[in-house]
């Protein structure tokens, strides 16, 4: 599924603690090769998922030179490592997320016993960092709430939002109603993340992707309506 011009929505099914978990990592080609948005978790099948999509684009794991993570979340970092044993590609994230990525802190929603295998950051990011991709620059937006450091990147010339998990779209229908809020039960700062959200509805966002729900034709006038509704 493409989203915008050179960017696409990678969506798999993975089993993540027993169940099935249906997750949309995200490319977008740049004049070096394949941004990686988000991964999946370990031990799950993710990379071979991905590599699948890949092939179908006529590209291949090893296209891809760098990795973004929205944040440390397993079901978003987990199989990172099992991509790096394939890979020679660069990892960056937000600089506060780094020692949960690192292995200096376990995961805020997992324990030490379950956590996935630590891997180097390479690149610490922070808002308004711009990387130029095929599909136009995209931002680093500072969406924290759902985890410390949590990221969104925002693609200003096509209008597309790639939300991470600071927003969802679960809801009923095919329309904008889809796109709701971060989820209170895996959000430690609900009222933080819904700042980020009203912060999110001042950009021209006339789409967006999310990790979990994958594409939604809906912008920053539903992101504004779950802004107010959700504080209030």
């Amino acid at each position: 599924m493409d989203t915008d011009a050179g960017l696409h929505a990678l969506p798999i099914t993975v089993d993540y603690g027993g169940q099935d978990l249906s997750i949309t990592p995200a490319v977008v080609e740049t004049e070096r090769g394949l941004v990686l948005f988000d991964v999946g978790p370990a031990d799950s099948g993710a990379v071979d998922a991905i590599e699948t999509h890949l092939r179908a684009l006529e590209y291949d794991l090893t296209d891809i030179w760098l990795v973004v993570l929205t944040h440390h979340d397993g079901d978003h970092a987990g199989a990172l490592a099992t991509l790096l044993e394939r890979t020679d590609a660069v990892v960056a994230a937000h600089r506060d997320e780094t020692p949960y990525v690192t292995g200096e802190r376990d995961p805020i929603k997992g324990s030490g016993d379950d956590r996935y295998p630590p891997v180097s950051l390479d690149i610490e990011l922070t808002g308004g960092v711009r990387v130029p991709t095929l599909a136009g620059p995209f931002e680093v937006v500072e969406t924290p709430g759902h985890a410390p450091g949590h990221i969104s990147l925002y693609f200003p010339d096509g209008g597309l939002l790639v939300a991470g998990d600071a927003l969802v779209a679960d809801g009923p229908g095919d329309g904008a109603d889809q796109l709701s809020g971060p989820k209170p039960e895996f959000t430690p700062e609900m009222e933080r993340a819904l700042e980020s959200a009203a912060a999110l509805a001042e950009l021209d966002v006339e789409h967006t992707l999310c990790y979990h729900g994958g594409y939604v034709p809906a912008g920053a006038d539903r992101i504004r309506e779950i802004a107010e509704t959700d504080r209030h």
